[in-house]
């Protein structure tokens, strides 16, 4: 059974499930103001593979992401240019979905949107002010931390150690810096809701615990995200739910962050890359592979080498799959139809223990590149029957990890091929403007143009 490390306790734990044979996940989802950066992409992939594996295990899994469309960012947007809050959500909606549909993540079960879901968030909000648990103030209605038990669980501090790290807060109403607005009271210009505190809209923290019980019930399996939700927005959430006796995810999983010459990627840094941008110049399935190349709690380091590398590791693999005429992609087979499929058990074992032991993926890579070179070698030797086997071994792996093989090689025309010859050589002597102007030629003729230690590489 597939283990992996659970935040909220430190150690790398095995999934108890609610209900045998059953997975319930709440990845939490998107802020649809701007275009996806690298982080999301990375957080998308790492859940992906994860659901894609307990699928590949035999388990029936249930994947919930939110969609989060109404936020202080998206106002401020809206307002900046002169639209709806409506208006700039479903914009970058769209662009998020485009998104994953080419990175080849799958949909979710349920895309739960905060507005849709605003009357049973009243509700958690009015029962919390109930029971004492939550205060209004002159611009909204807080949750008071101070009695939530075990409040700082998943940020690793006590409420002492929080507290005496709080920043100074200017506002008064407040009785702790701690304290979290559970509903945001309605300024002019902005969307609200009604509610028996006042009109306003719901705090982010409270949108996914209501969504995530509403559609996974209590104690529902797994709860992810990025590491930099773990605190205080996942703490939040789970505070609510303590609050309210209501038992809450079991297990916390969160992964690692990408990381741009060793400094995490954010706006504020300067260093933002669109993961739009990327898969508008590189094979979408490159940084699926950059991805697993790293365990999905370190960080990553995406750049023109990195993506390179992947993007000739892909290579190897497709070249494989033209070489043997392996089928593009068996994403649907589980770990009954691999053994069925003929796939080699003894490498289908590899896989599974590396997997099951805290999702070690370049493990897990490494053995399918491992089975590569095995093929290539039968294939040579020719061995027909062995390199069907091994090269469908590796169709069949690739396939539970949500990396489909490459087809027919690209038709390069001559002229093309020049260019790309005359590219490698502007590299080679340094004339660096040629080189770019030759990228920008080749780009405007609909290829994607990589660099890697081996020169150019191009594909459509």
């Amino acid at each position: 059974m597939l283990s992996l490390h659970d935040t909220a306790t430190g150690r790398v734990e095995a999934l108890e499930l609610r209900d045998p044979g059953r997975v319930s996940m709440y990845v939490c989802g998107p802020t649809v103001y701007d275009v996806p950066h690298l982080g999301h992409g990375r957080f998308s992939l790492v859940f992906d593979v994860i659901r894609r594996y307990l699928e590949f295990s035999g388990l029936e899994v249930r994947y919930c992401s939110n969609i989060t469309d109404i936020d202080d960012k998206i106002i401020q947007k809206a307002a900046a240019e002169g639209r709806t809050q409506a208006e700039v959500a479903d914009q970058f909606e769209a662009v998020w979905w485009e998104a994953m549909d080419a990175l080849g993540v799958k949909r979710p079960d349920d895309t739960p949107h905060a507005t849709d879901w605003v009357p049973q968030m009243v509700e958690l909000v009015a029962d919390l002010v109930a029971r004492g648990a939550a205060y209004e103030t002159s611009d909204g209605v807080y949750l008071s931390v101070e009695g939530v038990e075990g409040y700082g669980l998943l940020g690793h501090q006590s409420l002492d150690s929080l507290r005496s790290g709080a920043r100074v807060e200017i506002d008064e109403e407040k009785r702790s810096p701690l304290d979290f607005a559970v509903w945001k009271k309605v300024k002019p210009g902005e969307p609200s809701w009604e509610a028996p505190f006042g009109a306003g809209r719901p705090g982010w923290h409270t949108e996914c615990v209501v969504m995530s019980l509403g559609l996974l019930g209590e104690g529902f399996d797994l709860h992810g995200g990025g590491a930099d939700l773990a605190f205080p927005h996942h703490e939040n959430e789970r505070a609510q739910a303590v609050v309210l006796g209501r038992a809450f995810a079991r297990h916390w999983v969160h992964n690692g962050w990408v990381v741009v010459e060793g400094e995490k990627m954010s706006k504020s840094l300067g260093n933002f890359t669109s993961l739009t941008d990327l898969l508008a110049r590189a094979d979408a399935r490159a940084y699926r592979l950059l991805v697993l190349r790293a365990h999905y709690r370190s960080p990553i380091e995406v750049n023109g080498d990195s993506v390179g590398q992947a993007v000739e590791s892909l290579e190897r693999l497709d070249n494989l799959a033209r070489r043997l005429g392996l089928p593009a992609d068996l994403a649907g087979v589980d770990s009954a139809g691999a053994v069925a499929a003929g796939a080699d058990p003894d490498a289908l074992a590899a896989f599974v223990e590396a997997m099951d032991e805290d999702l070690q993926t370049a493990r897990a890579l490494a053995g399918i590149f491992d089975l590569v070179t095995r093929a290539n070698i039968a294939a040579d030797a020719g061995e027909e029957a062995e390199a069907t086997r091994v090269g469908t071994t590796v169709a069949v792996l690739c396939g539970a990890l949500g990396l489909p093989l490459g087809g027919a090689p690209d038709d390069i025309d001559p002229e093309t091929a020049a260019l790309v010859a005359e590219r490698n050589e502007a590299r080679t002597s340094r004339d660096f403007p040629r080189a770019d102007a030759i990228r920008v030629e080749l780009e405007a003729r609909g290829w994607i143009v990589m660099d890697g230690p081996e020169g150019t590489a191009i594909h459509r």
